[in-house]
């Protein structure tokens, strides 16, 4: 069984509530909601979150009912890791044992359905023990990112010899996004950290890779799931 999980922590400094927050018609956390229920590989869905009002509103949909995320992984500082550990083992004692353990960060609404299926197609036949979704990274160390030595003079933060003087000659480097990750759970529950194991990238286009954390944020996805929706690519 797949499980699908989205945490949604009740906290927010950049963007308060925004996790309930109304976007293009409904609250943001339904863009995530709504494509693992409309997934038909997706056999649960789960929500781990701090907050009564979401919490209810996700079980009311359908959601396991699995209780209120612990206080000590509702921090600024609580790992995703443990919160994703601590939604497996309540899920696993809800619905039973779980094959593939598919989460969405509710903060990426502008994933289309083919995100999550070619993830879960890659997971399915590599056999990693993660894939995490990536995009192509706008700025490089090897070529365009700096940091300043002791003398506060600039220098590129990942030197090669003799110099990378072209974008295109330097190593491809990617970000780490949000938008779909998927996990075998005995690797879910063994590791400490994410990267213990295999992680394999699942490249996705950079305009659907943006994640909310500021007010700027939030205008931005508006605006481009506002085109998502007048060229047909999502719907209300």
């Amino acid at each position: 069984m797949i499980l699908g999980h989205i945490g949604a922590r009740k906290g927010s400094k950049g963007v308060p509530g925004k996790n309930f927050r109304p976007l293009c018609g409904k609250p943001l956390i339904d863009w995530s909601l709504d494509q693992l229920f409309a997934n038909p590989r997706v056999g649960a869905v789960v929500v781990s979150t701090d907050d009564e009002a979401i919490y209810d509103h996700a079980v009311k949909r359908g959601a396991l009912d699995i209780g209120l995320r612990p206080a000590e992984l509702a921090t600024d500082t609580a790992p995703k890791w443990g919160v994703w550990q601590h939604a497996l083992a309540a899920s696993e004692a809800k619905a039973g044992p779980v094959s593939a353990f598919l989460d969405l960060d509710c903060t990426s609404p502008l994933r289309i359905p083919e995100d999550i299926d070619g993830a879960l197609d890659l997971f399915i036949n590599e056999h990693p023990d993660m894939v995490m979704s990536v995009c192509e990274a706008r700025k490089n160390p090897y070529f365009n990112l700096v940091e300043p030595d002791a003398a506060g003079a600039l220098h590129v933060s990942k030197p090669l010899p003799g110099g990378v003087w072209a974008r295109q000659d330097a190593p491809v480097v990617y970000e780490h996004v949000g938008v779909v990750y998927v996990v075998a759970p005995d690797y879910l529950r063994k590791a400490k950290t994410i990267y213990e194991g295999r992680v394999v990238p699942y490249v996705l286009p950079s305009d659907r890779c943006h994640d909310i954390d500021t007010p700027y944020d939030f205008r931005l996805v508006e605006f481009l799931l506002n085109e998502q929706l007048a060229a047909g690519v999502r719907k209300v």
